[in-house]
């Protein structure tokens, strides 16, 4: 069984600055994920041609489920409010926020909102050395209760604050959450950009990192800020890297579990 994570960027390539809704689905097609969790995805926004992401890709991937789940209702960068429960059946609105497809069966989704950081917070802009001091936004888990090849397991995704501290405090309250809503006897699996160097989110949780390589910034990663985290009985992960794709700043997390 294949997981991965990618922020995608909301489809823009470093290399020419275009967002070009064919060469994002083909690129998350290449992957071959049996689930993929996806960061930074817009639904009905100008900048990526008005489409639902989500629904373009998991068409791509003959996805059986899917669901995009925004954490803000408007435009980034722009006007926006924080998402309630519910925003995601208002498939006429903007948003942008995460989305999980997957080619396996989903039996329930819920959702788990995470604050935005109440400070403002210095952040590198993409593709130059400029420090922009940003408002944070509220960030969301989107869960999934999948039936794999090894049985039930809950399956996340986030995309977690730049705030340094914040981001680890999200975490804290996701993965318990997780935790508490879980079975006792069934796994579970957090996908995302978390925003934390490579062992503090493991630190953070005690949850086992699936993969230990860099993803960030793509064109030569030296820091892993995407993680798949496993709690429970997880099967061993047989292989795990990050693949380079021709958009997004970040490169894709892949992960392949044994037995499945």
């Amino acid at each position: 069984m294949r997981l991965a994570s990618f922020n995608i960027l909301h489809g823009r390539s470093l290399a020419d600055g275009v967002v070009d809704g064919r060469r994002l689905t083909a690129a998350c097609a290449s992957i071959g994920a049996d689930v993929l969790g996806m960061q930074e995805v817009d639904r009905n926004q100008a900048r990526s041609g008005g489409r639902d992401q989500t629904a373009m890709v998991a068409e791509a991937l003959d996805a059986v489920a899917w669901r995009f789940e925004p954490a803000i209702v408007g435009e980034p960068g722009g006007i926006w409010r924080p998402a309630r429960n519910g925003d995601a059946a208002e498939t006429g609105d903007m948003g942008y926020g995460v989305g999980l497809v997957s080619r396996l069966p989903v039996r329930t989704w819920y959702v788990v909102r995470l604050a935005a950081a109440p400070v403002r917070s210095p952040v590198y802009a993409t593709g130059s050395r400029r420090v922009l001091l940003l408002r944070d936004e509220p960030r969301v888990g989107l869960v999934a209760e999948v039936q794999t090849p090894v049985g039930m397991m809950t399956i996340a995704t986030t995309h977690l604050s730049f705030a340094p501290g914040w981001n680890a405090m999200q975490l804290r309250r996701l993965t318990r959450i997780l935790r508490r809503r879980t079975p006792a006897d069934q796994p579970c699996i957090l996908l995302g950009d978390l925003n934390l160097p490579g062992p503090v989110a493991r630190w953070t949780t005690g949850w086992r990192s699936l993969a230990r390589v860099k993803t960030f910034p793509a064109p030569n990663p030296s820091v892993q800020i995407d993680h798949a985290l496993a709690d429970g009985r997880v099967p061993a992960a047989r292989a795990a890297w990050a693949r380079a794709l021709p958009v997004s700043d970040h490169r894709a997390l892949v992960v392949d579990l044994a037995g499945g």
